[in-house]
């Protein structure tokens, strides 16, 4: 099976999120006129990301997702997108994956909070995975920081999860631990792992694009420029399949063995 699957790399019209959305429709056309079934935009796009900021935390009835059902209806392409979700007692960081018909197929919420920049203190971390079939095939999510935390990528991989969508805002400071963590979650867990990020100066930190796809081996297959792009990258199941088979390291794994050490 062969899904195309596009990132839109690009920065946010900082805290207004319908403005963001509007600059985001050129890309979802561009994606879908390239057949891709897919496309998924970076970290909290419709604001940018913010771990202090909890302005325009809003439902899944509320404008954002709303604009982003338009978008899924009108281009016929699932959407992949990040906003900032009310919740109690904080709110939290959530990816919201909408089919071609605009309804919804998955969320997950972000588990690893960045601590490092207290945002602990204003939202809530997610409690289970973001699992859903595009045709037929599982995909997974995680969030930005949680690709330090190898252990999200084994259970979705237990789940059978084929590809990880990655939305982020990885700063430039650190762009080379993002190539690092992508390609190393992609060959320890055999999958496709897409990170999509996003570029540009905002009031919390700088950032210089680089997304990347690696395919289940680690090898990069698609990868973005400093500044906003769009990346389409094409996700072989077979390969998937070809690679576990190959190399059975999920069936050879001693989980007793480390917890008796």
């Amino acid at each position: 099976m062969l899904i195309k699957i596009a990132g839109a790399q690009m920065g946010s019209v900082w805290e207004e999120p319908m403005q963001s959305l509007h600059k985001a429709e050129p890309s979802v056309r561009t994606a879908a006129d390239k057949g891709a079934s897919l496309i998924c935009f970076p970290e909290q796009y419709p604001t940018g990301w913010d771990p202090r900021s909890i302005q325009y935390t809003q439902g899944r009835d509320g404008p954002v997702v709303a604009r982003f059902r338009d978008l899924a209806r009108e281009y016929g392409i699932a959407i992949v997108g990040s906003f900032r979700e009310r919740s109690d007692p904080k709110p939290r960081n959530t990816c919201i994956v909408l089919d071609r018909e605009g309804e919804d197929a998955a969320s997950y919420s972000k588990c690893h909070l960045f601590t490092p920049a207290c945002e602990d203190e204003q939202y809530s971390p997610g409690e289970r995975l973001g699992v859903f079939r595009l045709a037929d095939v599982p995909f997974g999510i995680a969030i930005c920081y949680d690709l330090r935390f190898s252990g999200l990528f084994h259970a979705y991989a237990r789940k059978g999860v084929c590809c990880m969508l990655v939305p982020a805002a990885w700063p430039a400071s650190r762009i080379d631990h993002w190539e690092l963590f992508i390609r190393a979650r992609a060959l320890e867990y055999q999958l496709y792992v897409v990170g999509v990020n996003t570029t540009g100066v905002n009031p919390v930190d700088t950032y210089c694009g680089r997304s990347l796809v690696a395919d289940p081996s680690g090898t990069i297959i698609a990868a973005a420029g400093n500044e906003e792009e769009l990346i389409v990258a094409t996700i072989d199941t077979d390969t998937v399949h070809r690679i576990r088979e190959a190399l059975p390291i999920h069936r050879e794994r001693e989980p007793e063995w480390f917890t008796r050490q």
